[in-house]
């Protein structure tokens, strides 16, 4: 069976910008374990817990970013799928606005930096091609959502 882990794309429109997706900045965190890679804030979903409960929990327990702080934009959810240590594992991401984009982000020990960054320098943080095709996938979707508003 599967590992299992759910998380959210965070973003946040920049300072003093008009809310359109090339004024966007989304949230990467720098594990402080392994490798040092960048990911989304996400975590393994406890027994009994639901997939978006756990995007929740993680995202406050790795970047302090509670459910009162994030929008669930809605029609978005990407699914990865790819081996950990020759085992399968699938992440479940959401999309998630930061509402007020000067609220603070607050590390947990599993992070040691974190960067809001424009879509191109958070795909070359983030390095796996996968996790670059979900980035892209979220601000298309926030593209398309600009166009019907």
């Amino acid at each position: 069976m599967a590992l299992r882990a759910c998380g959210f794309i965070v973003f946040r429109h920049l300072a003093s910008c008009v809310p359109k997706p090339e004024n966007v900045e989304y949230l990467l965190l720098q594990t402080s374990y392994g490798e040092h890679h960048w990911t989304p804030p996400k975590g393994h979903v406890d027994p009994g817990e639901d997939d978006l409960t756990t995007a929740l929990r993680e995202t406050k327990e790795e970047a302090g970013l509670g459910a009162e702080q994030l929008h669930v934009i809605e029609g978005f959810l990407q699914v990865l799928q790819y081996e950990v240590r020759g085992r399968p594992k699938e992440v479940l991401y959401w999309l998630a606005e930061l509402t007020d984009a000067g609220t603070a982000v607050t590390l947990s020990d599993e992070h040691q930096d974190y960067r809001w960054a424009r879509l191109e320098e958070a795909c070359t943080l983030a390095q796996y091609k996968d996790l670059q095709d979900t980035l892209r996938a979220a601000h298309r979707h926030l593209e398309a959502r600009q166009d019907t508003q």
